[in-house]
């Protein structure tokens, strides 16, 4: 089975995907196509990795994610592809790629460059359509990354960051703010102590509230700000029904600290 998912800042009501698909389908006809997102933030490549990063695990092997989000679309910046042992990712060479395929494990970085590969005519505002779609058709077809080209020697890295923690205190930031106003961190879910105590310190560069920590939302009343650990396995801090970035005013890039006793 050829899956083939998408990912793009283009915005789900914009006609950019579907673009991207058809020329997709051209190609490899029997795919399966699934959307992950088309709606990060517009040019925020670290928005699309930590997405990518978050989805990719749970696909099939043999899948390839096609991901576009690409402020440097027709500059010198390049055109790459990432196999791993299971999966492969086709897109631009600005570090969107690399935290979701170290993820899955070891990794290949494979230049673009065979044009016969390519839409015959490439714009130089959308690689999406002209690039990356097709090279993620030909290999959902089975093509070999290497006959699309060399191995690369360098690529762009991006990373998320490690929260850690220090004391009786845990140091981390913002990565991601989900659709419920959720604040995922970038600290690992492993760094809280198997029966925190329920009651918490936030702070933040802007203030300090108390919060509850919680196995999930509900456990609380509504309106309660709470600290657990998300389906992603990162730390979340969270209000039930209402939306924590709200309430704390913050923002992917942000510090926090949550003390565990104080």
């Amino acid at each position: 089975m050829a899956m083939i998912t998408w990912l793009s800042d283009f915005g789900s009501a914009s006609g950019y995907p579907a673009a991207m698909k058809g020329v997709a389908l051209q190609i490899c006809p029997g795919a399966t196509f699934v959307d992950i997102s088309h709606d990060v933030e517009r040019h925020n490549v670290r928005e699309g990795a930590f997405l990518l990063w978050m989805t990719a695990p749970y696909f099939p092997d043999g899948t390839v994610h096609c991901a576009v989000v690409d402020p440097g679309v027709g500059t010198e910046r390049r055109a790459i592809i990432i196999k791993t042992q299971k999966h492969f990712f086709v897109g631009p060479d600005n570090g969107l790629l690399l935290p979701a395929a170290a993820r899955l494990g070891d990794f290949s970085v494979y230049l673009i460059q065979n044009a016969k590969l390519l839409r015959s005519e490439i714009s130089q505002t959308f690689h999406g359509r002209d690039i990356f779609a097709p090279v993620a058709a030909h290999l959902a077809n089975g093509v070999a990354p290497e006959e699309i080209g060399p191995p690369a020697e360098e690529w762009v890295k991006l990373s998320f960051g490690q929260g850690l923690r220090r004391g009786d205190a845990l140091e981390g930031e913002v990565i991601y703010i989900d659709s419920f106003g959720n604040v995922i961190t970038n600290i690992s879910g492993d760094l809280l102590p198997q029966a925190p105590r329920a009651d918490l310190i936030l702070e933040t560069e802007r203030k300090s509230s108390s919060a509850r920590y919680a196995r999930t939302y509900g456990e609380l009343l509504p309106d309660t700000l709470l600290v657990t650990v998300g389906s992603h396995g990162q730390v979340e801090i969270a209000v039930n029904r209402g939306s924590a970035a709200q309430r704390l005013r913050l923002h992917p890039g942000d510090p926090i600290k949550i003390y565990l006793h104080r």
